[in-house]
């Protein structure tokens, strides 16, 4: 039987380097409402408080940026995560910048300590770098880093401050202690834009990366089924899907960080369905959408709520 759905909106947008995700889950509202679905109106919701006001705090950290607040609002998330599995339902987040999916992951993790998971991160970025190794400082690049655990001191390019640390170590503990998935648990689809640390961390962890052009040319299908085999041994999977796996000259550049040649939203809604059908998946998360950078209008929000409610209609 399934689980019914719990909505859990995160407005936060402080982990990205440009304000306006935080206005992402209002833009998908508004893409519903413009056209007559009661999609919202279908569904329980909560509303996680958030730290935003934090861009307004002078003091900063230039490897870290708003460590302490991206930490406080993580663990927030986690227990909202965490209640709401605990109670039975199905956690569909909606996001702001995708720092949070540590947070969602987290949850998970905290509900579900003694069963492994797998993720599944849809994206054009790895976000993999940690504090030790990040060329802007924003956190929304490290979220997979702190629920891995790793720090990649390998690859170590900035000297960080104690506070930055040990917010971090703080970061990689949240829900409960340790690494939440193991490397040979994650798969990438769609990164495509990494740096060079990132790189040598997805080699030496062997993270498999599903780029769009291995997925058309092998089929969308064999690359789905080759990844679901590979998180067999899983008990649960978590899909974090970043807007910015889409292709933003097909699509929108509504998201803080566009990148060419993704993914279009058929793929994306196939991609999702065909791992939602393992039923192992104990959360989904939306992240990233920006209206203050879509020049379509509301185009984003609205290609993100066409896939939100193709892929709902398999979790209910």
């Amino acid at each position: 039987m399934k689980k019914p759905i719990k909505i859990i909106k995160n407005r936060s947008d402080i982990g990205a380097g440009t304000r306006g995700s935080d206005m992402g889950i209002d833009a998908i509202e508004i893409a519903a409402i413009n056209n007559k679905n009661d999609y919202f109106s279908l569904f329980e919701f909560e509303e996680v408080d958030t730290e935003n006001e934090s861009i307004y705090n002078k003091v900063n950290n230039p490897f870290g940026k708003r460590i302490k607040f991206v930490l406080a609002q993580c663990t927030r998330l986690s227990n909202s995560v965490k209640a709401t599995l605990d109670n039975g339902e199905f956690p569909l987040v909606l996001s702001g910048d995708h720092s949070s999916a540590l947070g969602t992951i987290s949850g998970i993790k905290a509900s579900y300590p003694s069963k492994r998971l797998g993720v599944v991160w849809i994206d054009a970025h790895a976000d993999i770098h940690s504090p030790y190794t990040s060329p802007s400082g924003n956190i929304h690049g490290m979220p997979l880093a702190a629920a891995l655990a790793n720090d990649n001191l390998d690859c170590q390019v900035n000297e960080v401050t104690s506070e930055v640390a040990s917010s971090w170590n703080a970061m990689k503990n949240i829900g409960c202690e340790g690494a939440k998935v193991l490397a040979d648990d994650v798969v990438y689809f769609g990164v495509r834009d990494t740096e060079a640390p990132e790189d040598q961390q997805i080699e030496k962890l062997g993270i498999k990366n599903y780029m769009v052009d291995e997925v058309r040319y092998r089929g969308l299908e064999t690359c789905v089924n080759e990844a679901l085999e590979a998180l067999s041994n899983c008990d649960h999977i978590y899909i974090s899907f970043d807007v910015d796996s889409m292709d933003c000259d097909l699509i929108s550049y509504g998201t803080g960080t566009p990148v060419p040649k993704g993914f279009d939203q058929f793929e994306i809604i196939e991609i999702i369905n065909k791992i939602t059908a393992s039923n192992k998946v104990a959360s989904i998360e939306f992240v990233e959408v920006n209206p203050l950078l879509d020049f379509k209008g509301n185009k984003m929000a609205e290609t993100a709520f066409e896939v939100l409610d193709a892929i709902t209609k398999n979790l209910k």
